[in-house]
Parts: C-alpha cells; sequence; structure tokens
C-alpha cells in the first residue's frame, strides 16, 4: 500500500491538531481498512483549553474527543480494535478505567495498554489513541 492510498480524518468536532500531524489517518473505505486516531488530551474543541475537573472529567472528554473522530471516519467505539492508555499518574488508573468501560462495551472489547508516562502534553492526566477497523 503506498501513501496515495491514505487520507486525513479531520473534524471540528474535536481539538484540532497541535503539531505536525493528522487527528486521524484511514487507509481505505473498504471493509477491513483501518483508522489510526491520534492521542487524544482533554481538549474542549470549542474553548481549546483543558477541560477543568478531576481525571475522570478528563477522560471523559478525551473519549468524546475520540469518538468524534471516528464518526468523522463513520465508524464508532464498536469498531476500535486497540488502544493506548497513557496517564501521568498510573494511580488513576482504576478511575480512568471506570469510565473506559462506558465508551467500550460488548462482547468483544478492544485490546489495550496502558503506561504511566512523566507528563502529558499541556499538563493533561490522560490521553488515548485508537485503531479502529472498517466493518
Amino acid at each position: 500500500m503506498t501513501a496515495t492510498h491514505v487520507t486525513a480524518v479531520a473534524t471540528a468536532a474535536a481539538p484540532a491538531a497541535v503539531g505536525p500531524y493528522s487527528q486521524g489517518v484511514s487507509t481505505g473505505e473498504t471493509s477491513g481498512s483501518l483508522v489510526f486516531v491520534s492521542g487524544q488530551i482533554p481538549l474542549d474543541p470549542a474553548a481549546g483549553a483543558l477541560v477543568e475537573g478531576d481525571v475522570a472529567a478528563q477522560a471523559e472528554q478525551v473519549l468524546r474527543n475520540l469518538g468524534a473522530i471516528l464518526a468523522e471516519a463513520g465508524l464508532g467505539y464498536g469498531d476500535v480494535v486497540k488502544t493506548t492508555v497513557l496517564l501521568a499518574d498510573i494511580a488513576d488508573f482504576a478511575v480512568v478505567n471506570e469510565v473506559y468501560a462506558r465508551f467500550f462495551e460488548g462482547e468483544v472489547l478492544p485490546a489495550r495498554a496502558a503506561f504511566g508516562v512523566a507528563a502529558l502534553p499541556l499538563g493533561a492526566r490522560v490521553e488515548i489513541e485508537a485503531v479502529a477497523v472498517r466493518p
């Protein structure tokens, strides 16, 4: 597959990219094509600032941002096959997991990795990226 088959996924319903990357990238429109969603932090797309509140509120915004990009690609949370969760404090894992479980439900859940990291952009406490597959 060459780069000519790759297209950007972008929506105003999620925060604009703050660097040289796309909100998402799609490998095609056919069944089995992949959509890669860049790591989302808890930015309010309208305000362009981190949401107020605790890590649960931040996780909620992150997952809404991720969902908006998936929707722009014609997909939903049920199409996600892999996520990566980055936490500024691994002690927040249980709280973020509770929020995450409200968005990802069903018999087959995405594969996932979660990491504690030294810091996240703009002082965010959580960042999540995803890979989805077109049905």
